[in-house]
């Protein structure tokens, strides 16, 4: 049985995988790092990483903090020796390197996913394949208003993803009044925040007098635990740096 410590455990996903996690019969929750747990936590909480790690020994850690710490959280673990899965809001190129640098080092897995739904992740994969038959694209990512980051992870991935399938075929379209859209690589991305909303992506291709529209719809956050699971069980068998759940799935 996989020992788990969930950082981040008292936030919407974090709280969501420590639940998860302590609902399977080969994964035990073994302890949450948050800075606003309380007294009557139902398993050993510490308000630091570094209190959880000297406290005890886990063989898997999932990282779901903020934007500021999680890369921070992510190379303390896996300098730790501690198989990590991050979901990776906040993440530079220049960071994940360091990361697979240190995961490197010390021998241990390290999946770091933009978007744990299988469902969002086989769109991605479809947007790719797409782009080598589309000369145009544009992503439409809609998230709740406390979503911190705009474009979304996801969406960026979807946009790199696109741009670097062999073949890709999409060229960015000029234009640069603000109302056009980031452009990331060959794809325009525009972001929107609206109450009620939860994640959803539309990615649109046009070319050849007809439009393909791949859509994904993300209703609650429970949809991520398959991906969040399936993270966790490959990346103690892992010894390198897998980026994208895309990865894992074949």
């Amino acid at each position: 049985m996989t020992e788990v410590l969930v950082v981040g455990g008292k936030g919407k996903m974090g709280s969501l995988t420590a639940e998860t996690v302590a609902a399977q019969s080969d994964l035990r929750l073994a302890a949450i790092v948050d800075p606003n747990v309380g007294a009557a936590e139902p398993v050993p909480a510490y308000a630091s990483l570094g209190d959880a790690l000297a406290a005890g020994t886990y063989g898997a850690a999932v990282e779901f903090s903020l934007p500021s710490s999680v890369f921070e959280n992510t190379r303390e673990l896996l300098g730790a020796g501690v198989p990590t899965v991050v979901g990776a809001t906040g993440l530079t190129d220049v960071q994940v390197e360091e990361l697979r640098a240190v995961a490197a080092a010390r021998g241990v897995g390290c999946v770091v996913a933009t978007n744990f739904s299988i469902g969002a992740v086989l769109m991605m994969r479809f947007a790719a394949e797409a782009a080598k038959y589309f000369g145009s694209a544009e992503i439409v990512e809609m998230h709740e208003t406390s979503k911190k980051d705009a474009p979304s992870g996801t969406a960026l991935h979807t946009a790199r993803l696109m741009a670097g399938t062999p073949g890709s075929h999409v060229a960015l379209v000029p234009g640069d009044a603000p109302s056009r859209g980031l452009g990331v690589e060959s794809v325009r991305i525009h972001s929107v925040r609206l109450p009620g909303l939860v994640a959803h992506q539309e990615v649109l291709l046009g070319g050849g007098h007809e439009l393909l529209t791949l859509r994904h719809d993300s209703y609650s956050r429970e949809c991520f635990m398959g991906g969040v699971l399936h993270a966790l069980r490959a990346v103690t068998g892992l010894k390198e740096t897998v980026v994208g759940l895309e990865n894992l799935l074949d």
